[in-house]
This record gives structure tokens, sequence and C-alpha cells, in this order.
């Protein structure tokens, strides 16, 4: 009975034990990251940005309510909750309804849209690099200020028709970025608050003083975004000189367009990137209609880098090209004329050392399409996040947080096919060998002792 009574006890003391640390844990809180290299846990650098963010985070996550996606994700901020705890996460289901997803702008099963201080911005991948730029850049309070060339027929920056940029506009204003026309008249100067410059597919002529302020706007330092087009005659030659590019003859097609779908060949869709800064991590697939092709100048003034090019079944044709659904009419490359067969360059960017002394580089995109941005096609593919991307990068907002690669050492084991063999002959043929020898020498010896 004594005995009896000893186990008993200790049954029920450890119960308590038991009972005592879960209560505990639903008061205290504990984590500990053993995983290699700390990948489970958030860097250093973006604790210290959730320590100095004081406002509360809202969190809009458009995934859908099958599979686990919504678990992932909420497990993801989970981690960014350690550290602040005014973090709001909202799951809404683009299934539910289809139409207002498409009007809000969602493509991507998983999409978030980050809200802090009246300013917003969307991801498509959530990791913790981009998240934590996003909040890097919501927390900034400083306006940054970008003006639009007007006056000669260029796209409005807040023109609601189908060939203008308010949409795109509007997301840049979300998140503190001020976008204004700017009228140069003659001796009339960009002036110094103007982070950048966008010059958007005039339709006549730049005046010859204001074509000279522009490039004098680049040699004083300033940053530019040309959005040129196919037969443009803006008087922007010297802009090109001044900028190291020059603009092919003809329209950019390209034959593999139809593989996607595409009708009309002077629809060009990328989803293939050169490697750079703006592009790095970009798999969404772009769409560019009715593009021109660049090129760079043999002796460029600036560092030139690819941004966008096209495939190998395309080339700038010089010729007519038939509309989309046209019956009869079939355009070829004609390698006795001006026309260059692909892959051909698109888009460039441009960076050198500034001449200015409160900047460290100076940088420039040409992009030989402007309607990718516009009211009508911004919301195709990843043309919305290929434009944030860039106006990102002139506005040298790419130097944020450097998250370090903490993933776990020697995940990939690569083993030739005699090792795989021999591994494979081990655990089908030895090892069931070496178990069944030792189970009869077991039981023999067994029926020796008897």
């Amino acid at each position: 009975m004594r005995g009896g009574f000893g186990r008993l006890l200790h049954a029920l003391l450890c119960l308590a034990l038991a009972g005592l640390i879960g209560f505990l844990s639903t008061r205290f809180g504990f984590r500990s990251d053993w995983s290699a290299a700390q990948h489970a846990s958030l860097a250093p650098q973006t604790v210290q940005l959730l320590q100095r963010l004081d406002a509360p985070v809202e969190i809009t996550s458009y995934a859908s309510d099958s599979g686990n996606l919504r678990a992932a994700i909420a497990a993801f901020f989970d981690r960014y909750r350690a550290h602040k705890a005014d973090i709001a996460l909202q799951f809404v289901d683009p299934a539910s309804d289809p139409a207002a997803m498409r009007a809000l702008g969602v493509r991507v099963d998983g999409e978030i849209e980050l809200r802090y201080r009246g300013r917003s911005e969307r991801l498509q991948r959530v990791n913790e690099q981009e998240f934590s730029n996003a909040l890097l850049r919501l927390s900034r309070t400083q306006e940054r200020m970008v003006a639009f060339l007007s006056g000669d027929g260029e796209r409005k920056p807040d023109g609601t028709a189908d060939a203008d940029l308010a949409q795109f506009t509007a997301l840049l204003l979300n998140q503190g970025v001020r976008c204004v026309p700017l009228v140069l008249g003659s001796g009339a100067r960009i002036p110094d608050n103007t982070d950048l410059l966008v010059i958007a597919d005039p339709r006549t002529a730049v005046a010859a003083p204001v074509a000279a302020e522009i490039v004098d706007w680049v040699e004083r330092g300033g940053a530019v975004l040309w959005l040129a087009e196919p037969g443009e005659n803006a008087g922007l030659a010297n802009l090109a000189d001044a900028l190291s590019v020059r603009l092919l003859a003809g329209m950019l097609v390209d034959g593999a367009g139809a593989s996607l779908g595409l009708g009309d060949p002077s629809f060009v869709a990328l989803s293939r990137y050169p490697d750079h800064a703006i592009t790095r991590g970009l798999e969404t697939t772009t769409l560019f209609p009715q593009a021109v092709a660049l090129a760079q100048l043999t002796q460029p003034r600036w560092q030139v880098q690819p941004l966008l090019s096209s495939g190998a079944q395309s080339w700038n044709e010089t010729g007519a090209i038939p509309k989309a659904g046209e019956s009869g009419a079939t355009i070829r490359f004609d390698p006795d004329t001006d026309e260059m067969r692909g892959p051909l360059d698109l888009g460039f960017a441009l960076s050198r050392l500034s001449p200015r002394p409160d900047r460290r580089e100076q940088r420039a995109v040409v992009i030989g399409d402007g309607d990718f941005l516009s009211n009508r096609f911004i919301g195709n593919g990843g043309n919305r996040e290929l434009g944030q991307r860039i106006f990102n990068w002139l506005l040298a907002d790419d130097a944020l947080i450097e998250i370090p690669d903490r993933g776990a050492p020697d995940r990939l084991i690569q083993l030739s096919q005699t090792r795989l063999t021999l591994i494979g002959l081990g655990l089908l043929v030895v090892l069931p060998l070496l178990l069944a020898t030792i189970g009869g020498l077991t039981a023999w010896r067994r029926r020796r002792r008897r």
C-alpha cells in the first residue's frame, strides 16, 4: 500500500507541475531561434526599424481561404508582431469578389497592401527584405517632388484619359511622392527642389530653349526618366546624346507574343529581365505596347546597363504593321533595310558619379515605351510593380535595408551517379540483409539457450 500511494502521489505531482507549466506559458512568452544562421528570426536592421515606428501598421492580405497560404502569411507577420504589437493583419478572399479585386489591381494570390500614417504600398511577394524596405519607404517624412514635363502634348500626370498616368501617380502619392506638371517657357529653369524630371512622350517638338534646359538639368546632376515612343520627333536629339543612347528606327515587334495569346506583334511581353537592382526578383510578365528599340553609343559617358530586352524572335520593323485581326497581312524581317534582329534593348538604366555635392550618384532611365504606365495598361501583369521599382531607384530609394543571406548552409547535396547507386544498394539490399542476419543470429542463440 505504501508503494502504491507513493506512485500515485508522484503521478499527481507530475500532473500538477505540467499544469503549472502550461498556465505559465499562457502568461509569459519565450522565443529561441536554433535554426542555422538565425534565418527564422528578423535581421537586426529590421528590428531597429520596427523600434523607430511610432504609429500602427495595417496589413491587408488578399489571400484565398483554401490551402496553407494564409497560415504561412500569418506566421511570417508573427515575427514582426513579436517586436511591434500594433501590427494589424486582416485577410480578404480575392475569390469572394473578383470584379472588386480587378478594380483594386490585385493580380497575385497572397498580394498584400501595407498602410502606415496614411500612406500605402502594394507587395506581390512577402519576404523580409521586400516588406521591411516598404515599411522604411512609408516611414520617411520627406516628400519627394517629381516634375512631369508639360506643354508639348505629353502624357498628363493627373489625366484620366487612357494614355495619361493618373492611376500610377496616385500610387506614387500614397508613398509620399508628389507629381506635378512642369511647363518650361523661354528662359525658365527646372526648380532645384525637383528630385526627378519625367519626359513622357512629347507629341510636338520641344522648343530649343526647353530642350537645352533639359540637357543642362542632366549636366547639373539631375535625375531623369525618359519615356520614348516609336517615330518620336520631340526635338530631344541632344538629350539622347547627353544620355549616350539613341532610338532605333521603326517599331519593336516580337513573334513570340503569339505563344502568349497576343495577336498584335507590336505588343512585346517580357518575363525575363537582365540583372539589375530594378528588376532583381521581378518574376511577373510586363507588357509594352508599340515600343521603340534602343541602342547605346559606342563611347558612353554613363555606365549603361540593359534593363529590358526583347527575345530572339524580335526586330525593329521599319515598314507598316498590320492591325490585330487584319487578314492576309504579314510582316517579315528584312535584312536589307535598317531592321536589326533581336534580342534588342527597350530599356536602359544609366548611372555615373554625380556633379552635385549632395549626391553620390546620378541616375537616369530611358524606356522605349510610355504606354506600360498609362491608365489603360498599368494593370497588366507586373507593369505597376516595374514602374514603382523604376521610380524607387531613380529617387535613390534602393539604398534601403540590406538583409543578409542567412539561409542554412549546405542545403543542397550533389552526388555522382556512382554514389547514388551505392547508397541505393546499401538501403535496399545490404541493410535488409544485415537486419535479417542479426535477427537470424538472435533467434539461433535463443534456441541454443533452451
